[in-house]
């Protein structure tokens, strides 16, 4: 089994904190590979007006992955699934020689309550959570934390995930730069119109993006 983190996200655009993070991730778990789901269309930001189309959120995270060992794929919008726990549903009828562990912010943890099936998430894969500062305490006293707080693993363990039976929660202690995708926007509101948006292939499924 491929130890495999997946970290979703809309990459609207992808940044060196999403990097910084993967490579801890990968680090502090011993992933083989980090997939960044480059996701068609958060549910929770469906009203955004300044979210970028596709093919330019897509080739922000290649540009941003070189040379490491993560992979963006845009493998939703193939599978025409909405939400999370429908692509972890997919991905693990896939991929049956991979082991995932799904990777999300303190920020993440803190509304995990309002994602679609999230206890089927966390009873479908293990999940690891990246601490971000000014998101912690709310994450901490959250609904999901209050549920999830009966299976939580210690940290200095976190490389024996693969062994650890669903639902399992790790909370990694790192602290990322202060880049955002929201500051990156604010600055260059026509980032994506700087990305050559043609000819992109997945580099997952290794078909043209859709």
């Amino acid at each position: 089994m491929t130890p495999t983190g997946l970290l979703g996200g809309s990459f609207n655009p992808a940044h060196f904190s999403h990097r910084h993070i993967s490579l801890f991730a990968i680090e502090a778990l011993g992933l083989e590979e980090m997939w960044w789901l480059v996701s068609p269309g958060n549910p929770l930001k469906a009203a955004a007006s300044d979210m970028a189309p596709l093919a330019a959120r897509y080739a922000s995270a290649a540009r941003m992955a070189r040379r490491a060992p993560i992979r963006p794929t845009a493998i939703e919008a193939r599978l025409g699934t909405r939400y999370t726990a429908d692509t972890l549903r997919a991905l693990v009828r896939r991929y049956p020689k991979r082991r995932f562990v799904w990777i999300m912010g303190a920020d993440n943890l803190a509304q995990f309550d309002r994602w679609q099936d999230w206890r089927g998430i966390a009873r479908r894969v293990v999940i690891a959570v990246v601490a971000r500062p000014g998101y912690d305490d709310g994450a901490r006293a959250s609904r999901a934390m209050g549920w999830l707080r009966h299976f939580v693993r210690p940290a200095a363990k976190a490389k024996d995930w693969t062994s650890w039976r669903p639902p399992a929660l790790v909370l990694l202690h790192f602290y990322p730069d202060r880049g955002s995708a929201t500051r990156l926007r604010a600055k260059d509101p026509g980032w994506h119109l700087s990305h050559n948006n043609t000819g992109l292939r997945d580099r997952l499924t290794r078909r043209p993006l859709p």
